[in-house]
């Protein structure tokens, strides 16, 4: 891997932890508006998952393709402990968002839509 792709690599990670930011900002502020006193805006709540939503694929999607790329790298051909650990990490970090998303999306599914 060329310091290039290097750097490219790492510039789509740093986007890819400021678009997990954001998702967990969408996220408070669904959970805090199904919290309100005065009940959920459904519009708000819908518009608001339908982000989080599409914004949790891009990060998917993103990640799959650097754990691809990073599984494609060998430096050394007999020593990919590193990277095998590093995917693994990522493959259970993936796993818990994804279970995570189920589980809002099972909460989502209790309210009725406005549509």
């Amino acid at each position: 891997m060329d310091p290039q792709t290097q750097n490219t690599s790492l510039q789509r990670l740093q986007n890819v932890e400021r678009r997990v930011v954001r998702v967990l900002d969408i996220a408070g502020g669904v959970m805090e508006e199904l919290s309100s006193p005065s009940g959920p805006r459904k519009d708000f709540v819908n518009s608001h998952c339908r982000e989080f939503m599409q914004s949790i694929k891009d990060i998917q999607v993103t990640l799959r393709e650097e754990i691809k790329s990073a599984c494609e790298y060998r430096p050394f051909e007999k020593c990919d402990y590193n990277a095998r650990i590093a995917n693994e990490i990522c493959f259970q970090k993936l796993e818990y968002v994804l279970s995570q998303l189920h589980d809002l999306e099972r909460t989502v599914n209790r309210y009725p839509s406005s549509d």
